[in-house]
C-alpha cells in the first residue's frame, strides 16, 4: 500500500483507503458484529469474503491507522481494535447506509440497522462512537448507565429475524 496519497485531494486520500467495497465490509463487521478476530470476521461475512481478500484488507486498514492488531503470541489469535480514525468512519457508514436505504433493494433483515440509525439521528450515531471508543480505546462512554446503542441495534437485528423466519 503506499504511503502518500495519489494527490492532494482529500476526497482522493480518503477513497484510496475506504473506496474498496470489502475494506468498507470489514470496517462494517467489526463495528456492528463486534468480529475482532480473522476466523470471525471471514466466517461470518454476509457476503462471502475470501481469507486472501480479508488478510489483504486487514494489513492495509492496520497501515492505513484505522485498525490495530494486538502482538498475539505464536499459537494465539491476534485481535483487531478500531482506531479513533476507524471509529470516525462510522457517519460514512451511515450515510452509505441512508444512501442504499433509498435506492437499492435488500432484505429487512439486513436494512433494519440502517433504519435505526438513520431514524436514531446523530444522537444515536454519538453514542454508538462513544460505545466503539469504550470497546476498542478504553475510552469510558460519558454516561455508563445509558442503554447501549448496540444492544439498541441488535433486538431491532434480532426481531427482524424473527419476522424473517415467521410462518
Amino acid at each position: 500500500m503506499r504511503s502518500e496519497p495519489r494527490s492532494g485531494c482529500p476526497i482522493n486520500a480518503a477513497v484510496e483507503v475506504l473506496g474498496d467495497s470489502w475494506a468498507m465490509l470489514v470496517l462494517r463487521d467489526i463495528m456492528f458484529g463486534n468480529r475482532r478476530y480473522f476466523r470471525e470476521l471471514l466466517m461470518g461475512s454476509e457476503e462471502g469474503i475470501a481469507s486472501n481478500i480479508l488478510s489483504s484488507r486487514l494489513k492495509q486498514l492496520t497501515a492505513a491507522g484505522l485498525l490495530t492488531r494486538d502482538d498475539a503470541q505464536r499459537g494465539q489469535r491476534a485481535m483487531y481494535s478500531l482506531t479513533e480514525a476507524g471509529i470516525q468512519t462510522l457517519p460514512i457508514m451511515v450515510v452509505l447506509g441512508n444512501w442504499g436505504l433509498a435506492y437499492r433493494v435488500g432484505s429487512q433483515r439486513l436494512r433494519v440497522r440502517a433504519e435505526l440509525l438513520r431514524d436514531g439521528g446523530p444522537d444515536l450515531v454519538a453514542g454508538m462512537m462513544d460505545e466503539l471508543r469504550e470497546l476498542h480505546v478504553g475510552i469510558p462512554r460519558p454516561d455508563p448507565t445509558a442503554p447501549r446503542p448496540s444492544e439498541r441495534l441488535q433486538a431491532a437485528y434480532d426481531n427482524a429475524m424473527r419476522v424473517d423466519v415467521a410462518p
